[in-house]
C-alpha cells in the first residue's frame, strides 16, 4: 500500500497557520517528522491489518457496502499538519500521539441506514474512542454541506484477537463511513476548492451551489433508503434456476431474505451467492426447502443468545438460523473453512 495524502473532511475549516514558531517547536516538529518518517513503513503494515480487520468485520456481520479502503499517512502530510500553529503555539503539541489520522480507513455504503450500522458494529467489535457524526452537526446548524461519520478506533484491550493483530493494541486507526452520493459531494467540493482557481467573485455563488447539491444528494439518500425498504416489504416469486445450476439463485434468495428479516439491511451481492454455495452443500435448492429447514428454528432464542448491537445484514441472520439448526455439520462446510474457528465461537453462544 503506497502512501497518500490523509483522509479528506473539514480540513479547509483547521485555524488558519502562522509563520510564528519556537525554536523549541522547530525541534519537536522536526523530531517527530523524523521518528514518523523511520516508523512509516511499520505504520502502512498497521494500515493493512485494520483495513483487514474492518473487512473482515462488515462481511462477517453481512453489512451491504460498496468499498472498504485503507490509507497511510504520508510524511509529507504529517510534517505539514505537525507544523500548524493557532494563537502562537503548536497544534499538536505531541504529533506523534496528537495526530489521530496516521491509519485511515473509509467505508462507503449505498445508503444511510447502513451508515450507522457500520458505526454500531465497529462501536461493538472496537474501542470507540471518539465519534463524530459530521453531517449531524451540520444539520444541527441549519445548513447542508459535509456529511461523513468520523471514528477513532482502536482494538479492544478486554478482547483475545488473533496473534497477527496484537501489534495493532498499540494503535488507533481514523474511520470515515459514508454514503456513496456523501462521497461524490465530497470528494467534488474538495477537488474544486483545493485547486484553488475559483477567483474571489465567485466564491458566494460557488458555495450557494454546492449547498444546493448537498440539499438535493441527501433527498436522494433519502428517496434510496426508501426504494429499499419499499422492496424488502414485497418479494417477487422465484424465477426457475437454470438446469446446469442447482443452486437457489442469488436474486430469489435476497428476495426470500428480504420478506423473512424485514428488519435487516440487504448483504452483499456477492455473500448472496456464497451462501447459496453453502445451502447446496447441505443439500438444499429450493426456497421451498429453505423454508422448512429455518422453520425448526427459534430465530428469536438465536437473536438473543447472539446479542447484537448493530442491525446484522440478511445473509447474517441467515447464517445465525443455518448453524443453530445443523451445528458441527455446518461449521464443517467446505464453504466455511476460512471461518471455521469464528463460527465455532458463535456455536459455544448458541449452546
Amino acid at each position: 500500500m503506497s502512501p497518500s495524502e490523509a483522509p479528506r473532511g473539514r480540513q479547509h475549516q483547521s485555524p488558519p497557520e502562522s509563520p510564528r514558531r519556537s525554536r523549541r517547536d522547530d525541534d519537536v516538529v522536526r523530531d517527530a517528522v523524523a521518528t514518523y518518517a523511520e516508523r512509516w513503513a511499520e505504520t502502512d503494515a498497521a494500515t493493512g491489518r485494520f483495513l483487514e480487520l474492518v473487512t473482515g468485520l462488515l462481511d462477517e456481520a453481512g453489512i451491504n457496502y460498496l468499498s472498504v479502503t485503507g490509507r497511510t499517512k504520508s510524511v509529507e502530510s504529517f510534517a505539514g499538519k505537525a507544523a500548524r500553529i493557532h494563537d502562537g503555539r503548536l497544534l499538536h503539541p505531541d504529533p506523534l500521539t496528537d495526530i489521530t489520522d496516521q491509519i485511515g480507513l473509509r467505508v462507503i455504503t449505498y445508503v444511510h441506514g447502513d451508515v450507522s450500522a457500520v458505526a454500531d458494529l465497529l462501536g461493538d467489535e472496537l474501542a470507540v474512542l471518539d465519534d463524530r457524526d459530521l453531517g449531524q452537526e451540520t444539520a444541527n446548524e441549519g445548513r447542508w454541506g459535509y456529511a461523513s461519520r468520523h471514528l477513532l478506533v482502536s482494538v479492544d484491550a478486554s478482547r483475545t484477537v488473533p496473534p497477527s493483530l496484537e501489534s495493532l493494541r498499540r494503535r488507533s486507526a481514523s474511520v470515515q463511513v459514508r454514503t456513496v452520493l456523501q462521497h461524490a459531494w465530497a470528494e467534488f467540493e474538495h477537488d474544486i476548492r483545493y485547486k484553488g482557481s475559483v477567483p474571489a467573485e465567485h466564491a458566494p455563488d460557488l458555495d450557494r451551489r454546492f449547498t444546493l447539491a448537498a440539499g438535493l444528494l441527501e433527498l436522494a439518500d433519502r428517496e434510496f433508503s426508501a426504494i429499499r425498504d419499499r422492496l424488502q416489504e414485497v418479494a417477487p416469486e422465484p424465477r426457475p434456476a437454470p438446469d446446469e445450476d442447482p443452486r437457489i439463485a442469488a436474486t430469489d434468495l435476497a428476495a426470500f431474505l428480504a420478506g423473512r428479516y424485514s428488519d435487516a439491511g440487504w448483504s452483499r451481492t456477492d455473500h448472496y451467492a456464497w451462501v447459496s454455495g453453502l445451502l447446496l452443500e447441505l443439500g438444499i435448492t429450493s426456497l421451498g426447502e429453505l423454508a422448512r429447514a429455518l422453520d425448526d428454528v427459534d430465530e428469536a432464542s438465536v437473536s438473543a443468545h447472539m446479542g447484537y448491537k448493530y442491525p446484522p445484514g440478511a445473509v447474517r441472520r441467515l447464517d445465525d438460523t443455518l448453524l443453530a439448526a445443523y451445528g458441527e455439520r455446518y461449521v464443517g462446510l467446505t464453504g466455511n473453512a476460512h471461518r471455521q474457528g469464528a463460527l465455532e465461537g458463535r456455536l459455544a453462544k448458541l449452546r
